[in-house]
């Protein structure tokens, strides 16, 4: 049935004027509730990981492993220029997007036709800096952290502006989520510790309810952890990357918080490299997962993955929520706390852009296990872990002790911000790597601090990066599509038995689940960048990629391949009726 569409029109407010345009809005629109939230219908894409528990699963399965190699492009929409960061949302059969510039735009999901767009009134400088990476929508309301740090909200009918509020701090360089009513959403620093913080509005009214400032103020619990610090306002730790995850059963909101500023340990404690500790805490709560009560910001429990960074490596990004039997190899994991083993738990996963893999329990934080990722080396920056407390100790041969020291540092920019999947099928995750490490030298008077991506002894130039499919259970890691060619987009799994993935290589594929075999390819226009989803629209399933720049320098240098740049677009694929 074809959807009723209206005429919006040009909406005017006092001392704005935003466009809401393009010809049409939405008549059948129902709202989005907290149960729908929590349990949305298989055929809808409701936040940045389609699922609260951000485990970018889905139960579609029109495509699966017998008819995936007959997907061809439904339809494709170009986009304008500038950089791509973010994940869509499909709702009843509409995408809804943010474009390069910070627009909204929201499209018919069978066809690509444009329904409204919102474009927010700035100036080319911040147009060009937005990188927020995803939409939330709640009741009939599509909540955008736009570029001007405003959260604002659009009627999801017609794009028109319903609220805004100003936020006070850093970029938006983040997502919101909606939980419990409360828009929670993180941000970049702004060169000052009541810059960097996590907030919670009310969905509503954009009404500011709380702030969870990442650096504590001094005299407050965990100030005491940034030891020799000269200028305690000047610390920072920002929520740069994607939102968290939600617990509804819990009701608690997992963040995961980014390095310490400034970025190495002398800098921030007075030229002092041991200024603080060298175990964890250290720098609260900078590397941390975060337990926050969407109501009130609430902080219930913590857990620092890496104490003290001295390299700006981020623990940032989504916490993936699953419930799984906690029995970890030995030979295939490092750190393995041994009172949980045989257990079931409800667990939190994270993987981090400075490589590992770290499962913890979501009631309190307690350690289960983690180990290397992507492998076990010496250069890698944390050399232990308490499997008992789960304190964790950062690798002090690594740190810079002295000006102009060099060192490589074990992991970089591991699987950046794309988000990971995980299918309840295989009780795995499923994430991109890259075998890359951070080359270093500190700052040595007037020469400026030198960091460049390294390869590590021993690496594999045909196998530099892959997908590793890593089992929940056990924590055995198999790998495939390795290569050459980096990821710069998230992972996807589906019911149909599918793992979808893009790289900047222009390649966009589908995995087994199990065996990793390439079941169907397509080339794009550019690389893919970050984004894909899939969805209904009239009963028929699509898969949407966007293409563009997402990524760094630097990728040239350390593969030899001059890849494609640009191109931003949209791409849906659908089986031929």
């Amino acid at each position: 049935m074809a959807k009723k569409y209206l005429i919006t029109a040009l909406l005017c407010l006092p001392g704005l004027i935003a466009l809401a345009q393009a010809g049409s809005g939405i008549t059948d629109f129902k709202p989005v509730t907290d149960e729908m939230l929590r349990n949305p219908p298989p055929g809808d894409w409701l936040m940045f990981s389609r699922t609260y528990d951000a485990q970018r699963y889905s139960p579609l399965d029109q495509i699966d492993k017998s008819n995936v190699g007959r997907l061809s492009m439904a339809w494709g929409r170009g986009l304008p220029a500038g950089r791509i960061e973010s994940i869509p949302l499909a709702y009843n059969g509409v995408v809804y997007m943010i474009v390069p510039g910070g627009s909204v735009q929201a499209l018919d999901g069978a066809t690509g036709d444009l329904i409204w767009k919102y474009d927010r009134p700035m100036d080319d400088v911040l147009k060009s800096s937005s990188r927020s990476k995803n939409l939330a929508i709640y009741q009939d309301l599509i909540i955008h952290t736009s570029p001007d740090n405003f959260l604002i909200a659009l009627d999801a009918r017609t794009g028109a502006l319903r609220w805004e509020t100003k936020v006070e701090g850093g970029q938006h360089s983040s997502g919101p989520i909606v939980a419990k009513g409360v828009v929670v959403s993180g941000r970049a620093c702004n060169n000052s510790r009541d810059s960097c913080f996590t907030a919670g509005h009310d969905a509503l009214t954009g009404k500011e309810l709380w702030k969870f400032y990442h650096v504590p103020a001094l005299g407050q619990p965990g100030s005491e952890s940034w030891g020799n610090s000269p200028d305690h306002e000047k610390n920072m730790a920002s929520t740069w990357g994607l939102p968290g995850s939600y617990d509804p059963e819990r009701n608690l909101v997992l963040w995961g918080i980014a390095n310490p500023m400034p970025n190495t340990r002398a800098v921030r404690h007075g030229g002092d490299y041991a200024g603080t500790a060298f175990a964890s805490p250290a720098d609260l709560y900078s590397n941390s997962t975060v337990a926050l009560v969407p109501e009130t910001g609430e902080l219930k429990w913590y857990y620092q993955h890496l104490p003290g960074d001295d390299w700006d490596e981020d623990y940032t990004n989504e916490r993936t929520l699953v419930r799984t039997r906690i029995n970890p190899d030995p030979k295939q994991v490092k750190w393995i706390n041994e009172s949980a083993r045989g257990q079931e738990r409800d667990v939190s996963v994270m993987i981090g852009e400075g490589g590992g893999i770290f499962v913890i329990d979501r009631n309190d934080g307690e350690f289960l296990w983690a180990t290397p990722f992507p492998f076990d080396v010496p250069e890698f920056l944390i050399s232990n872990i308490d499997t008992k407390t789960g304190q964790t100790f950062i690798n002090k041969d690594l740190l810079f002790k002295t000006a102009g020291e060099h060192h490589l540092i074990c992991f970089f920019n591991t699987r950046s911000y794309w988000p990971t999947a995980y299918s309840p099928r295989t009780n795995s995750i499923y994430s991109s790597y890259i075998d890359n490490c951070l080359d270093m030298t500190s700052k040595n008077g007037d020469q400026r601090e030198r960091r460049v991506s390294g390869l590590r002894p021993g690496h594999d130039p045909e196998k530099l990066t892959g997908l590793a499919k890593i089992n929940l259970e056990t924590g055995e890691i198999q790998r495939f599509n390795e290569g050459a060619d980096p990821s710069s987009g998230a992972v996807l799994a589906t019911a149909g038995g599918l793992i979808f993935h893009g790289d900047v290589n222009r390649r966009l594929r589908a995995f087994d689940e199990e065996s990793g075999a390439v079941l169907w390819e397509t080339i794009l226009g550019g690389p893919v960048a970050v984004s894909t989803i899939t969805y209904t629209a009239h009963g028929k399933q699509y898969l949407a990629v966007f293409t563009g720049d997402n990524v760094g320098g630097g990728l040239t240098r350390l593969t030899g391949t001059d890849y494609v740049t640009g191109h931003p677009a949209v791409y849906t694929f659908a089986l031929p009726d």
